[in-house]
């Protein structure tokens, strides 16, 4: 298969993350979905293909910089830890783990759930 343009090696990406990361009851996949606009992460268990929590930045004001998603890790992390989930398996969705996905993660960490 060849690769044409920037979506085709993104969805690359996230197939072969995929493949490796995997959610389970005890332990479900934070999977964090950016777009230009707003971010959205959902706590989801693969064994049962059910959403657990769920979180977006549709509420925000403004822009999605990276003090913005550091609150979204931290209201993310508030509704796992609400719902029981202590330790997470983190899908950063095919995106580079820097600027905003690694914010979402640094305070998710901070706020007490386990990466």
């Amino acid at each position: 298969m060849k690769l044409k343009n920037k979506i085709d090696y993104k969805q690359r990406r996230h197939l072969r993350l995929r493949a490796k990361v995997c959610g389970s009851a005890e332990r479900p996949r934070m999977s964090v979905c950016m777009t230009n606009k707003h971010a959205y992460i959902q706590f989801i268990d693969d064994d049962r293909a059910v959403t657990l929590a769920a979180v977006s930045s549709m509420g925000f004001k403004g822009s999605l910089n990276a003090a913005a998603a550091k609150e979204m890790g931290r209201k993310a992390a508030e509704a796992a830890l609400g719902n029981g989930i202590k330790q997470v398996v983190f899908d950063r969705g095919g995106k580079a783990y820097h600027g905003r996905v690694k914010a979402i993660a640094d305070a998710a960490r901070e706020a007490g759930l386990k990466l």
